[in-house]
């Protein structure tokens, strides 16, 4: 009987020690933590500084392209204001062919 006595006495001791060891793990673990947090920290800033530059660069080609769109849509409108000179003229020169065509055809 004395010997599962023992046995147990002795698992008990070696379960407390670990327990020991594990808080032991645990606060070197939390004593490193604040340099990890902080090189996190330094990091998210470094990415956050590369998102707003991506963004303004976003912001100016955004810019860019609207610009080039409206100066499009003039050059547009400047086609079509032409284009709508030369129908005007060609219009009385269809009609007066055609109505040339027409008195061949009669005399013919």
């Amino acid at each position: 009987m004395s010997r599962p006595m023992l046995l147990v006495f002795l698992l008990i001791i070696l379960i407390i020690t670990s327990q020991f060891e594990w808080k032991q793990q645990l606060v070197a673990d939390v004593e490193l933590n604040p340099a990890v947090s902080q090189k996190q920290h330094h990091i998210s800033t470094a990415e956050e500084t590369v998102k707003e530059k991506i963004i303004l660069v976003q912001e100016k080609n955004i810019r860019r392209l609207n610009e080039l769109v409206r100066h499009l849509q003039e050059q547009l409108q400047q086609c079509k204001g032409s284009n709508g000179t030369i129908n005007s003229t060609v219009g009385p020169l269809t009609e007066r062919i055609l109505e040339l065509e027409r008195q061949q055809i009669l005399e013919d």
